[in-house]
């Protein structure tokens, strides 16, 4: 493992305690969520040879569009992504904040053939661990709304803005919450959680909080609790941000109907 991976997370604690203004639930709501059981099985809910053939070359194409060498991926999970442009040629360095994710990285990525470089770290305090600037970072998989307060959100944001370089780029997505706000749930198992063997349903639904349930075929269950933010409150984080140039996808399609997407993918420009 890289030297990067040796590098610990704690110095965030200590300006946690001293700016109690700044929730400190999110990362502790997500290291238990995280369990080693529940990684075990993430791969299964990905379905990695069907979450392939979905997305084919979309992100490899996007980066390479806006001349992307060097790549910060900052919700890395058990490393799909960042294995996949690893592979393509990118430099890519791979950030979570759970450490059952990054080992479970790592072990994916030996299996891929690729040489991951991994760090933990709280996005909040992203510049403490990454000390260099990319061309673009990523943060798929519906990962930025595990952040339940606006706080979080504009820290997180600040954060990736800062160890972007200039003109450098940021891919983020979200499922479609108007469409489950407004129109109710629905999986298609197309786009983005391709495993069949497990089935994801909604067991509590309001504009503040989602509460999923994975259930798997061993008759086990696991819960993510997120925070169902609508795209226009979304563009208006990301502009608040100082992003500009933005452009949406709707399931990797520049043109489609709001509530038809499962997964909105947002490409902004520093």
């Amino acid at each position: 493992m890289s030297q990067l991976a040796t590098k610990s997370a704690t110095a965030h604690s200590i300006t946690e305690k001293s700016l109690p203004f700044i929730s400190d639930s999110y990362i502790n709501r997500y290291q238990q969520e995280y369990k080693d059981d529940f990684v075990d099985k993430w791969d299964e809910i990905i379905d990695w040879r069907r979450r392939q053939e979905s997305e084919g070359s979309f992100f490899i194409k996007a980066l390479h569009n806006y001349g992307v060498k060097r790549v910060l991926d900052v919700a890395t999970g058990t490393g799909f992504h960042s294995i996949q442009l690893l592979n393509a040629g990118f430099d890519v360095v791979s950030v979570d904040g759970s450490a059952n994710m990054l080992t479970k990285a790592y072990k994916n990525a030996k299996q891929y053939g690729a040489q991951i470089k991994t760090a933990q770290a709280d996005w909040r305090w992203l510049s403490r661990i990454i000390h260099e600037k990319f061309d673009a970072i990523i943060c798929l998989g519906n990962s930025f709304t595990h952040l339940f307060t606006e706080i979080d959100q504009k820290k997180s944001l600040t954060e990736f803005y800062y160890c972007l370089k200039n003109n450098g780029i940021l891919i983020i997505d979200q499922r479609n919450y108007d469409a489950i706000l407004d129109a109710g749930f629905r999986v298609t198992h197309e786009h983005y959680y391709c495993g069949k063997s497990v089935t994801i349903q909604p067991v509590y639904i309001d504009e503040h909080l989602i509460r999923f349930c994975y259930a798997f075929s061993d008759g086990s269950q696991h819960h993510l609790n997120l925070n169902p933010l609508r795209s226009c409150k979304m563009m208006e984080l990301l502009s608040g941000a100082g992003f500009k140039d933005q452009k949406t996808y709707g399931d990797f399609k520049e043109t489609f109907h709001c509530y038809e997407p499962d997964f909105l993918i947002n490409i902004v420009k520093k």
